[in-house]
């Protein structure tokens, strides 16, 4: 399944373009924009197994750096203040990865 099988390119597109700049990502805008916040919850559970490159359940540092990479090959990776704060936002028990009933992706559709 393809991320754009769940989320439109143009939708992609925009939020993509709204944080090209080091240090620019917001990961509620990024949500917004995108279009994952009206999506139904098994819609954002897909898009959260697609994130999660090596299918652990979780998506770690690693796979939480390459996030924009994900929605196209050209974007540039998080900066590792981003990366932190991204993590740090949506690791509820402090564990350094992130579920798809954590925080963030939990109450995704309530952004």
């Amino acid at each position: 399944m393809a991320i754009t099988d769940i989320l439109s390119a143009k939708d992609i597109e925009s939020a993509l373009s709204s944080c090209q700049a080091a240090d620019s990502f917001n990961y509620k805008s990024f949500f917004s924009t995108v279009g994952l916040s009206s999506k139904s919850p098994d819609q954002i559970k897909k898009v959260f197994g697609i994130l999660d490159q090596d299918k652990s359940g979780f998506i770690e540092e690693e796979e939480l750096q390459l996030f924009l990479k994900n929605f196209s090959s050209s974007a540039r990776v998080l900066t590792v203040a981003e990366t932190k704060a991204f993590l740090a936002a949506g690791d509820t028990d402090g564990d350094g990865k992130i579920g798809v009933e954590g925080r963030i992706w939990g109450n995704l559709a309530k952004l």
